[in-house]
């Protein structure tokens, strides 16, 4: 496994870590998810991400659960919480100071530990001012509930902002961004974010990495039963395959399929190397229901040597999604 800052913090987390949105909870009961936390954490996997609004706490629950009955020793692993959906009450959604404070209170609850190692802002709140919650992030820092906070689905303009409060009213700023990253979705990463990497000196803890399946090549010849799109509650996901730049996704994907082939690997490494290339990536955060896909997207790790540039010059060439910038990244 290799490692990785979260930024230009001191913590280093592991350059694949094990997430649990759609599958702890909708998916994944207790006994798989202990089968599949041990197998991360055995091949080397230190992070664990999760959110209120994943399964309305259950997929908490389950996960607090798992690590509780493995004895994995607190200071050998960092876990995370997400603000934003706690609920349908007025008081139990958004980023307002006590919805923040809350949602943290009842994330250590449902996780049994003492303290957040990342603790994310799932969105950004237009009813409450940002200045608000970096100060009701500061206190929770201060308190020793959170060790690193950070954001998730932000605009560059925003994340420097929350940083322009902190500076000037000495309060802590935001470590990390949580955005979509992946083959199809390049701009808010490479683009946009990039006067963030060297200033304030933003982690990224990306998610999507195979673009909710897409990148696997599974749905090329349809949606499968059982498989995420097929699920009750992701119509949206459905749906935007459909549509016709969903159609025009998989003819790029279909492209991709020969250049991984003749690579001696799968789609999926594919995608997860290529993201993985990227410097500014501090972590890309797997999704698995079965052990069997966790095992086969860790040796992903593998096949990012076989991504040199004549490689990743060929893949822009798919692609033609490359955001303008005087250098690509793995160069």
């Amino acid at each position: 496994m290799e490692y990785r800052r979260l930024g230009k913090a001191g913590l280093k987390v592991s350059a694949l870590s094990l997430g649990s949105w759609v599958t702890f909870g909708k998916q994944v009961d207790l006994k798989d998810a202990k089968t599949l936390l041990k197998t991360a954490y055995d091949a080397g996997i230190n992070f664990f991400d999760n959110a209120e609004g994943y399964e309305a706490g259950e997929s908490e629950r389950i996960m607090g659960e798992a690590i509780n009955a493995l004895g994995l020793p607190r200071d050998t692993f960092a876990v995370s919480s997400k603000v934003f959906w706690g609920g349908d009450g007025v008081m139990q959604k958004g980023l307002s100071a006590k919805h923040v404070r809350d949602a943290c209170d009842a994330a250590l609850q449902r996780l049994k530990v003492d303290y957040l190692d990342l603790y994310f802002c799932h969105r950004p709140d237009i009813d409450t001012p940002i200045e608000e919650t970096v100060r009701a992030m500061d206190n929770l820092v201060r308190q020793g509930k959170v060790m690193y906070w950070g954001t998730s689905e932000w605009s560059a303009q925003q994340i420097t902002e929350a940083h322009a409060i902190a500076r000037q009213e000495h309060l802590t700023p935001p470590t990390m961004e949580q955005p979509q990253y992946n083959m199809l979705n390049r701009h808010k990463v490479e683009a946009e974010f990039r006067p963030l990497y060297d200033g304030p000196g933003l982690g990224t803890t990306i998610f999507s990495p195979l673009a909710s399946g897409l990148l696997t090549g599974k749905y090329l010849d349809g949606i499968p039963d059982g498989s995420r799109l097929d699920l009750p509650g992701y119509e949206w996901l459905r749906d935007a395959l459909l549509s016709d730049d969903g159609q025009q996704r998989l003819e790029k994907i279909r492209q991709l399929k020969p250049l991984a082939d003749e690579l001696g690997m799968s789609l999926t490494h594919l995608a997860l190397a290529w993201c993985l290339k990227n410097p500014n990536v501090s972590t890309v955060i797997l999704g698995a229901s079965r052990l069997e896909q966790l095992e086969d997207n860790l040796g992903a790790l593998d096949a990012v040597a076989k991504l040199d540039t004549a490689v990743m010059d060929r893949i822009d060439a798919i692609l033609d999604n490359r955001p303008p910038k005087p250098e690509r990244f793995g160069q």
